[in-house]
């Protein structure tokens, strides 16, 4: 099997050893709670966007997919990932909230996320080369991959996803990012009182 399909089906799950880490090390202050917790919720605010221009296509867990066509419009007008741009800035919030090993911790996180990424990004970028052809590599040509441009790529008036739906289709990303905020927290609380 190839190792990026092994990395896109099982992307949900590869970041749990990297949270226990960060939560059995952790050294919270203040400042990293606060810095790191705006960080991390700019991070789930990309991702609540991009889910409500794609749709539950993004929860895939079995093989690369794509829906009718090319999503171009939202978040997705201005950089050609931003569900991973979101996740990136999601984990590097937490770790900074953590604290843990620091500086280490980082330069492990972003190795990890860095090489994960790039070879899901690549599998992906396969599948939509061949699924929507001289669209995508245009696409691909004038939206980058991770910083995003200024100006949109099109402008489209397509309906978006009501937020409610896109809530709950971002359900499990919630819920995990709000156990570990919740934890950090109290790691930070248990320490500042001895």
């Amino acid at each position: 099997m190839d190792h990026r399909v092994f990395l896109f089906n099982y992307r949900s799950y590869t970041p749990i050893p990297l949270l226990i880490a960060i939560l059995i090390l952790a050294e919270p202050t203040p400042a990293s709670l606060l810095g790191g917790f705006a960080l991390a919720l700019l991070g789930e605010g990309l991702r609540i966007w991009a889910v409500r221009h794609a749709g539950g296509a993004t929860r895939t867990t079995s093989g690369v997919g794509a829906g009718a066509v090319l999503i171009t419009h939202g978040p997705f007008a201005y950089v050609r990932n931003p569900l991973y741009l979101g996740n990136f800035l999601l984990s590097l919030g937490l770790c900074l909230m953590s604290w843990a090993w620091m500086p280490w911790m980082l330069f492990l996180f972003i190795a990890l996320f860095g090489w994960q990424y790039w070879s899901i990004i690549s599998l992906e970028e396969e599948h939509l080369q061949q699924r929507f052809g001289q669209a995508y590599t245009e696409y691909l040509r004038d939206v980058p991959r991770f910083l995003p441009r200024l100006t949109p790529f099109r402008k489209q008036a397509l309906q978006v996803m009501p937020l409610a739906r896109a809530l709950k289709i971002e359900k499990n990303t919630l819920f995990s990012f709000t156990a570990v905020v919740l934890a950090i927290f109290l790691i930070w609380m248990v320490r500042s009182m001895h």
